[in-house]
């Protein structure tokens, strides 16, 4: 099996399909004469993100590649050891270890069809059932009796498990298929860790449960259309969110649906809105429904050699019934320089509801976040950088919440990162 030049991708990068003769473009990818073409249609492969959510064309793609026969093979990892200490009254520190691990496989059935299979895994389940400290967070559970609050719970140990089938119509167009046990729906933008704006910041953004929590989900099912730059997809897929049990395959079901519009403009800029209807999805109060919108925009911009500069703007609303309408807002950058220093920040802003456990009348407070933080990386062999890094966490605490936080809970973690690409 010869071994093929690698590509560099948000975790999300998602394989292709070697083109013989096709005409490079922008964002694309050449191996020995062959054009490499994405998953779900008859595009560059650096568009594929997480799921079948897409990116800018020009992203960096990440991701050692070679053939074996007719098949494509792709893999990646990217894997954090943290100290995470977040201040003030409700904060807390402790040592962890997230990040994913992924491998993808790929071939044509055809002259016009492909097949694909994904597999992605998670080291998060070994930090224990409580995650780690993240204030503002709030989602899920750690016991089955109560929600996690001021703490981001571990991902499963199964992040996906997926396999697709496309057909290209043309040149231009394809239809495709995407069944996940566990896997993603046509919800929202790409998810953060697959995300080049977010991938290298080791924690989960606050925003996570209004954008992209549906990232990980047990019964997905979607049809989608691809034509040039457009792409409309429909899901049906399990609704509720996974439980504290981390390492196990959970019951599938397709008990809520959602919709994705997504549009690549220029190879720099990718835009999508979409729509879910959420049955049932938290454990601990299963007569609550959601219906869920968010829209948002992806830039990227390559300039100069081994330097890129990634932005994403994203907007969710939740709107619970019975309970609040809730909007969560994020801005996220990151700047990459001669492929050694990376400075990235995130600004989030989101309406809560769970702060302060479930009281009556239920509060809504509306907290502000901001990171800045920096990583240098030593390139220790082909395909494989070890990085040094920090960041620190400053918060606008809402009036009510003053005491319950403190005035200045000031956060920081000090990481290192392994990344195989």
């Amino acid at each position: 099996m010869p071994e093929m030049t690698h590509q560099e991708s948000p975790g999300g990068t998602q394989g292709a399909i070697p083109e013989q003769g096709a005409t490079p473009e922008h964002g694309g990818h050449e191996m020995g004469g062959m054009h490499m073409k994405g998953q779900f249609g008859p595009y560059p492969t650096s568009r594929e993100a997480s799921g079948t959510a897409w990116n800018p064309d020009s992203t960096p793609q990440q991701g050692v590649m070679f053939m074996s026969g007719d098949w494509m093979l792709m893999g990646h990892a990217n894997l954090f050891g943290v100290y995470d200490h977040q201040g003030g009254l409700r904060g807390g520190s402790k040592t962890f270890a997230p990040g994913m691990v992924m491998g993808m496989a790929q071939r044509p059935i055809g002259d016009a069809g492909t097949l694909g299979f994904r597999a992605m895994l998670s080291p998060d389940p070994f930090m224990g059932a409580d995650g780690y400290p993240l204030l503002f967070a709030t989602g899920e559970t750690a016991n089955g009796r109560a929600t996690l609050i001021d703490r981001q719970h571990p991902h499963d140990l199964f992040m996906e498990l997926s396999g697709s089938y496309s057909y290209r119509l043309s040149e231009t167009d394809a239809a495709f298929l995407y069944f996940g046990l566990p896997g993603e729906p046509a919800l929202g933008p790409p998810a953060f860790m697959h995300r080049f704006s977010g991938l290298d910041i080791p924690e989960a953004p606050i925003t996570h449960h209004w954008l992209d929590s549906t990232h990980i989900t047990f019964g997905v099912l979607t049809a989608g259309y691809v034509l040039d730059r457009f792409k409309v997809e429909v899901s049906g897929f399990r609704g509720r969110e996974p439980d504290e049990h981390r390492y196990n395959i959970e019951q599938p079901s397709l008990d809520s649906i959602s919709t994705r519009l997504t549009w690549n403009p220029i190879p720099d800029l990718s835009a999508q809105i979409s729509w879910g209807y959420l049955h049932s999805p938290e454990q601990l109060e299963p007569n609550l429904n959601e219906n869920r919108i968010t829209a948002s925009f992806t830039y990227n911009k390559p300039f100069g050699d081994g330097n890129n500069w990634a932005t994403t703007f994203a907007w969710g609303r939740k709107m619970n019934q019975p309970g609040h309408t809730l909007d969560g807002f994020l801005l996220e950058s990151s700047v990459v320089l001669q492929d050694t220093h990376t400075i990235f920040g995130r600004a989030e802003r989101v309406n809560e509801d769970e702060l302060l456990g479930h009281i009556e009348p239920v509060p809504v407070f509306t907290p502000t976040k901001f990171s800045l933080g920096y990583i240098y990386d030593f390139h220790v062999a082909e395909h494989v950088k070890l990085g040094i890094g920090g960041l620190a966490s400053r918060y606008i605490v809402p009036k009510g919440l003053d005491l319950a936080y403190g005035s200045d809970p000031t956060s920081f973690m000090t990481f290192i990162r392994l990344k195989i690409y």
